[in-house]
Parts: structure tokens; C-alpha cells; sequence
């Protein structure tokens, strides 16, 4: 299974920390506060900026042997996006989405002196990161972007429609159900709901049950960041082709040769759209790509980032 789920695929995230076991503690954590919120982060090494953007039901201990491992040339950064473990927060804001986590990431950027940053980032933190170099050009240096849940373009690719209905019908809605009852039956719903729309690659499916306890633990420690995206007004805010069009940025989208069809036909029309973007694809992976091949992931991205 995988890292953690929530993918987001959910878009985002789906960073399924269904892997072995949840990723290990690493140092204790600074705390940022941005835009009313907090946000904790590790940080190593010394030189360029790299911050890392972690996927939906996840936190920066996704990164932490990433952060170790480009701090040897990098001033390496991972952070929890609101309401991610281990930030403390309110009531959950009713418009919250990709665009809000954008602006918190520009404001750590500039708190932390990161500018322009080279930034990763990981299903719905890609997308976040998107927004980023569409909002605040000047902050970004290059972005390397895991399938970025931008899901409101399905219905402009051939096939697209029906795969985003299925997504909201099978994952999206079952999911806003599930949390009206309970954070773990929210999180249950997601994750069996990626399994039903063939999240693992495989003829295994993925269930919440499936998953380590210690997994369910640590997805459940970040349960208000979906809760707050199904309770949104915009949790998918759109990106439209002609915006998509004037981001600049030097960009390397990364897929799984194995990941969910909606996942490669995003990222088909963004390899199309952004004008300085190429593509790499993970072969054997799914959307899970960083905890399944982290060195093959790492290697085409620190590839990427010595050419910009």
C-alpha cells in the first residue's frame, strides 16, 4: 500500500502514508505564524531554496528523508499547510482551498528569506503550488509538481467528464457524508473510496481497513484538511488554460506510470499548456510516486533543479 492517502487525490493528496508505517519523527519542529495561522516546519542544509508541499491527509513528516537528503546541496524546507498536523487552528473557514494554502505558502516564503524558492509539491500540495507561481511569480525559481488534482479541466479533455464524476460521486461526496458524522468515518470514506476508483495500481484494493494502524493514526491526526475541503464553498478553485498559459515558471510534472487515469489526463493538457514544462513518468508507480520510488523521484527532480 502506500504513503498516505489523501492524495488528496484528493487532490489531492493522496499521499497514502500507506507505506510500511508512518514516515519517522523527524526534529522537532519550528512554528511560522502567516496569515493568522501556523504553520510548523523542518528545515536543513544551506543554498537554493527548496520548500516541499505535502499532499492532502499528510504533514511535513512526509518529507523528512527528502528535507535530509537535498539538504546535502539545498537549504531543504517541509511544512504542514494549515490544518494539517501539528498546527493548531479554529473554526474551519468556509472557502478554504489550494488558493488559500498558495497565499500561506508565499507568506512563508517571504518569512523565511526563501525567495525565489524551487518548490515540490505533492498531489493537492501541486496544486497549491500551481497557484503559487500563478499569484506570486517572483517568489517561485522552478516547480516539480506530482499530479496536481486540477480537477476542473477534466471536462475540457476528451474523456475527462466522466472521470471526474466518478471521482465525485465514488470518493468526493461519500467523503463530505462520511465527516458530518465523524473525522474517522470521513477518512474511512476517502480511502475506500480511492480504492474503488482503482487508487492502488493493482488487483489489491485499497481499504482504510487494509491500512496499518499506525497509518490510520497518522491520516487521522490530519483529518480537519479534508474536512475543511469537503465543507468548502470552492475546494477545486479553476485554474483555466489561458491562466495556465502565462506561468513561466520552469516546471517538471511528474506521473506514475501506474496512477489513477484522471491523474495522466491532468497532467497531459498541462504539459500542453505551461509553456516551459516537460514531463517525467515514474515507471511502476502510482500517484504514490515518493513513497514508492523516492530516490528515482529525488534523482529527476535534483536533475531538474541544476538546470534552473
Amino acid at each position: 500500500m502506500k504513503r498516505l492517502l489523501w492524495c488528496f487525490w484528493l487532490c489531492a493528496g493522496l499521499s497514502f502514508a500507506a507505506t510500511a508505517a508512518a514516515p519517522p519523527a523527524p526534529a522537532a519542529p519550528k512554528v511560522a505564524l502567516v496569515n493568522g495561522v501556523e504553520l510548523h516546519h523542518i528545515e536543513k542544509g544551506s543554498g537554493p531554496a527548496v520548500i516541499f508541499v505535502h499532499g492532502g491527509l499528510e504533514d511535513y513528516r512526509a518529507w523528512a528523508h527528502q528535507v535530509d537528503a537535498f539538504s546535502k546541496r539545498y537549504r531543504a524546507v517541509a511544512y504542514s499547510r494549515r490544518y494539517n498536523f501539528p498546527n493548531a487552528h479554529g473554526a474551519l473557514a468556509a472557502d478554504y482551498s489550494a488558493i488559500a494554502d498558495a497565499d500561506d505558502l508565499a507568506a512563508l516564503i517571504t518569512k523565511l528569506g526563501l525567495a525565489p524558492a524551487h518548490v515540490v509539491g505533492y498531489s493537492y500540495g501541486a496544486y497549491a503550488a500551481l497557484f503559487l507561481a500563478q499569484r506570486h511569480p517572483e517568489l517561485v525559481r522552478s516547480l516539480v509538481l506530482a499530479e496536481p488534482p486540477v480537477l476542473r479541466l477534466l471536462p475540457e479533455i476528451a474523456g475527462g467528464e466522466p472521470l471526474l464524476v466518478e471521482f465525485m460521486s465514488k470518493v468526493w461526496q461519500p467523503t463530505a457524508e462520511g465527516f458530518r458524522v465523524s473525522d474517522e468515518a470521513g477518512v474511512r470514506a476517502a480511502v475506500n473510496g480511492f480504492g474503488d476508483i482503482g487508487y492502488s495500481g493493482t488487483d489489491e484494493k485499497l481499504s482504510f481497513s487494509s491500512l496499518p494502524p499506525e497509518v490510520r493514526g497518522f491520516i487521522i491526526e490530519n483529518a480537519a484538511e479534508w474536512k475543511a475541503l469537503t465543507g468548502s464553498k470552492d475546494a477545486f478553485p479553476s485554474l483555466p488554460v489561458a491562466e495556465l498559459k502565462r506561468i513561466k515558471t520552469p516546471t517538471l510534472l511528474m506521473g506514475g506510470a501506474q496512477s489513477l487515469a484522471l491523474a495522466h489526463a491532468i497532467d497531459g493538457l498541462l504539459v500542453r499548456t505551461l509553456p516551459h514544462a516537460r514531463r517525467v513518468v515514474i515507471a511502476k508507480a502510482t500517484h504514490d510516486m515518493w513513497s514508492e520510488h523516492p530516490k528515482e523521484c529525488r534523482d529527476a527532480a535534483i536533475a531538474f533543479l541544476r538546470k534552473h
